[in-house]
């Protein structure tokens, strides 16, 4: 990754991670903002919480070579076809993240509502230091790391990072990261514009 470039690092001890704030260009994304949500079959996933099954609170729909199956929340998921934007942007990608992909995770958040709570991306097909490209398009989204804490360990100043992701930002994460923190998209009560969200990935489905 060129250091020199856009990126800015992100201050979470023991992860590599890095935000560049306007990877895009505002008319590129607006035009790729656009296409997305006409292009994408969005669909509501079904994840696994406590024990049960419910409905994601978003849309998504996952992408990617073919083979490049991937398990989350108790469910597998087998890749939709790249639609021409995306499949266009991934080599721009792995240049500017210095790391290759095979597949994305495309996320449509409708409104303020729609959110994410505390998980890490540490599914065995993605390797024990996955490199995840994370591209905002659209409504301006609160992000946060919180660090991981053995059981009853008290939680300390500095725990918690929270980032803004502009519309065409990039977020690069990689190393230990999602071995070291978790993070989460939260809810902003009276946001009515819709974001999405494209996290690109390598899986290898033999390692599961």
């Amino acid at each position: 990754m060129d250091a020199t470039a856009g990126w800015q690092r992100v201050a979470l001890p023991g992860a590599d991670v890095a935000l560049w704030p306007h990877w895009l260009e505002p008319g590129e994304a607006d035009a790729l903002f656009a296409e997305l949500r006409q292009a994408v079959a969005w669909e509501t996933h079904r994840i696994r919480l406590f024990g049960r099954e419910i409905d994601s609170p978003r849309l998504s729909c996952w992408i990617g070579d073919p083979g490049a199956g991937y398990t989350y929340s108790g469910t597998r998921f087998e890749p939709r076809p790249w639609p021409a934007a995306l499949a266009a942007l991934r080599a721009r990608l792995e240049q500017a993240c210095a790391a290759r992909f095979n597949s994305v995770l495309a996320n449509l958040y409708r409104d303020g509502d729609d959110a994410m709570g505390w998980h890490s991306d540490d599914e065995p097909e993605l390797g024990a230091r996955p490199v995840i490209a994370s591209l905002s398009l659209g409504a301006e989204r609160r992000f946060r790391f919180r660090r991981r804490r053995a059981r009853g360990e008290p939680a300390q100043p500095g725990d918690t990072v929270e980032l803004v992701l502009p519309h065409g930002s990039l977020l690069r994460m990689a190393g230990a990261t999602q071995h070291l923190y978790r993070h989460a998209l939260p809810r902003v009560r009276g946001l009515a514009a819709p974001r999405v969200n494209l996290t690109f990935r390598r899986t290898d489905p033999s390692a599961r």
